[in-house]
């Protein structure tokens, strides 16, 4: 299992960093408003709904009731419709439509902008396949913060252990005891492979009839996992790099594929290490299954599972009923998110 080396920013870089991506949101919410305003409604045609399929900054995708494809600017103070999202918009006469409102969401899988807050990614998902492969170097603690965001939403997540033809018998079983656990807790972990014969079946049939997102660290394989279901759509496909062996961005941005046989998948832009948003560390604990039933028999209320005397959870880890290494993931997880919690002067 390997770990990724991070470069600590400083504080004047950090908040240089924060600084920039805000000012390209707020470029991109007056290019959607400027777009949108550009089209007068005596050009719009009449009101209907739609899905939301693919983004591209101040303009995105929607598909109509007969699953045509329309590109559509987006309505100032709309908010940030993601893909998945049933949208309700207008045909425009020019060849532009506009949405105009977003529908009540069943779900919804976010990640932390620049300031803590939850940001979306996409709406009205089913399951969430978080993806890992031997190459590039997994590590469970960047798969955890995945499974934390799926449980306190109400999505299904699936683990997918792709790239599978590429392991050797002693590489398949340090994955299969690294990944045990999650099976214990009662996680569903699928082996798949792009190029061993019946290597997507068991992937093929959890999809069935759900809307999917990919998710995962990049080069991990997720649109070549797509490629495959999907071999006529013009989906990006790269090679991890070789001076770092880690994965290239292939994609840009979110897109809904619908699947023959039922269904649909969200190939997501890859990410180095997916972080939770601001959330109580009650709620994060939430997030672990194996943890509920333990988490009222500690000998304080305010227990913070770390070095208190009577932890349940530490007491649970030494009789080898929970995994040590989950317990210190949540750890890890609640230290992230209260340190950015935190004024920026006082992080050091």
């Amino acid at each position: 299992m390997a770990s990724m080396n991070k470069r600590r920013l400083t504080r004047r870089q950090a908040w240089r960093v924060a600084k920039i991506q805000e000012e390209r949101l707020q470029r991109a919410e007056r290019k959607r408003g400027h777009a949108a305003e550009e089209l007068a409604e005596s050009e719009l045609g009449p009101e209907q709904t739609g899905l939301l399929v693919a983004s591209f900054g101040p303009t995105v995708e929607v598909e109509d009731a007969h699953g045509t494809a329309h590109r559509c600017a987006l309505r100032q103070n709309l908010g940030l419709p993601v893909v998945g999202d049933q949208v309700v918009w207008h045909a425009g006469r020019s060849g532009t439509g506009v949405v105009t409102a977003i529908t009540p969401r069943r779900t919804l899988l976010a990640r932390p902008d620049a300031a803590g807050e939850a940001r979306p990614l996409a709406a009205n998902i089913d399951q969430i396949l978080v993806v890992a492969a031997p190459l590039p170097s997994y590590d469970t603690a960047l798969i955890d913060p995945y499974l934390v965001a799926a449980e306190t939403t109400g999505i299904t997540p699936v683990i997918v252990l792709n790239k599978s033809d590429l392991l050797d018998a002693a590489t398949r079983a340090q994955m299969e005891r690294d990944f045990a656990p999650y099976a214990a807790i009662g996680y569903r972990v699928l082996h798949a492979s792009t190029v061993a014969n019946h290597g997507l079946d068991a992937l093929i049939e959890a999809l069935r009839g759900r809307t999917s997102v990919f998710v995962g660290q990049s080069g991990v394989g997720k649109s070549s996992l797509i490629k495959t279901l999907l071999p006529d759509a013009e989906i990006r496909v790269g090679a991890l790099a070789e001076t770092t062996g880690l994965g290239r961005h292939t994609t840009s941005s979110a897109r809904l594929y619908h699947l023959p046989n039922g269904g649909a998948v969200i190939d997501s832009p890859g990410v180095r290490e997916f972080r939770l948003w601001e959330l109580p560390r009650e709620t994060i604990a939430q997030g672990f299954p194996e943890f509920r039933p333990l988490l009222d028999h500690c000998r304080f209320r305010d227990c913070r599972h770390h070095k208190e005397p009577g932890c349940a959870l530490t007491n649970a880890v030494e009789a080898g009923t929970i995994s040590r290494e989950r317990l210190e993931s949540y750890r890890r997880i609640v230290a992230d998110v209260e340190t950015r919690r935190r004024p920026e002067w006082e992080r050091g």
